[in-house]
């Protein structure tokens, strides 16, 4: 692996070369201008735009097209790997507020059939904001037929813990995270929205075979609770598995795979500490709570996640790619039959990496912020 600060400072020097050029990349954008060496895979780094301010989601287009989401509410438009300049317009006001804004995005599995396109924000109301799931169209680069599938409840004024992240598993149905906005009891709280994962038939409807649908106060569309707050969530089609990565408070970021109606525990059990360096629990485990499959202490601060399916990294196959906000990084994870296995750094020192995404054609790109880049990992051949 290239030292940190020498793989950031051969990124920033391209960058600074290539600053007239729009922010975006042309035939001479930088590359790493060696290969980077990993345990199973040797690659370049390709920075394709710069400049992006708080990025968060990306999704392919059938057409090639990329969007990317920016958190103050923006959708930018790239077409050939460049920024076109063009923002999608439409997008409803949203409640940009500390970690709150435009969040996720993704396209239904049938999209080529109906057009539909599924995105998280923080929307405003009557009392501060909460994480609210919509889907739209797209016509002439502007949303069309926007409907608002699910407003979590309670609002908050609150600037942390939005979540969030959207999977849809191979039977279609919809899931999606929210954070318990900072409040600790919500996460445990079955009558409130807040530290859960949701699932929903992709129009909305509550599926009836929610575990929580016959209990008696509980929101219906709970599928798991006892989370802080995801903001990475992958689904594996090919075994077909949930996993999710999740904020720890000092330490305790959790690797968790998801299933129907369990509790993660959150407050009563964690790995952390507050970040007053006060005790929130004593406990680590507990009858009827779920232990994560690893757990990063000091916390790496994880966000987006990848299972990485394609095949231009034959070392990657069947991996997990973690992101690292606080400790500037991507992490490969190995699993095996649900297990983790082992764990490899890769890029240290890039920047807080927001999402990882693999395209339609099996290259992995990654969106970072401070700075605000766009990346693709390009395999050594």
């Amino acid at each position: 692996m290239k030292a940190p600060h020498l793989l950031f400072s051969i990124l920033a020097i391209g960058m600074l070369q290539t600053s007239c050029n729009s922010n975006s990349r042309h035939d001479d954008m930088p590359k790493t201008n060696t290969p980077i060496s990993s345990e199973n895979q040797n690659f370049y780094v390709d920075t394709l735009h710069t400049g992006l301010n708080n990025p968060w989601g990306m999704v392919w287009l059938p057409d090639g097209r990329m969007l990317v989401t920016e958190r103050k509410g923006e959708l930018l438009v790239f077409e050939n790997e460049q920024d076109t300049g063009t923002k999608i317009s439409g997008f409803p006001e949203t409640y940009e507020r500390g970690q709150g804004g435009l969040m996720d995005i993704q396209l239904h599995p049938n999209y080529t059939e109906n057009g539909w396109i599924y995105a998280t924000y923080a929307k405003p109301g009557q009392g501060g904001g909460s994480t609210a799931l919509i889907r739209f169209k797209l016509g002439n680069n502007e949303i069309t037929d926007l409907e608002t599938l699910y407003q979590t409840m309670p609002l908050s004024t609150s600037g942390v813990h939005f979540g969030s992240r959207i999977i849809f598993d191979k039977a279609g149905y919809l899931y999606f995270s929210t954070g318990e906005r900072g409040t600790k009891g919500n996460a445990q709280n079955l009558a409130n929205d807040l530290g859960k994962i949701h699932r929903l038939h992709a129009d909305g409807r509550i599926p009836g075979d929610n575990p929580f649908v016959n209990t008696s106060g509980a929101k219906p569309s709970i599928w798991s609770y006892g989370h802080r707050n995801v903001q990475g969530m992958v689904y594996d089609g090919s075994n077909d598995l949930i996993y999710a990565t999740e904020h720890g408070p000092r330490g305790g970021d959790e690797l968790n795979i998801i299933e129907k109606g369990k509790n993660y525990g959150w407050p009563i059990i964690t790995y952390g500490i507050d970040y007053s360096g006060a005790i929130i629990s004593e406990l680590t485990g507990k009858p009827g709570m779920e232990q994560p499959i690893h757990y990063w202490t000091p916390s790496i601060a994880t966000c987006g996640l990848l299972y990485y399916t394609g095949d231009r990294y034959a070392g990657w196959q069947g991996n997990l790619f973690a992101g690292a906000l606080a400790l500037t990084h991507v992490a490969r994870i190995e699993i095996s039959n649900g297990k983790y296995t082992h764990e490899e750094k890769l890029l240290e020192g890039i920047g807080r990496v927001r999402h990882i995404a693999q395209s339609p054609d099996g290259f992995i790109y990654i969106l970072t912020e401070g700075p605000g880049m766009l990346l693709k990992l390009m395999p050594l051949e």
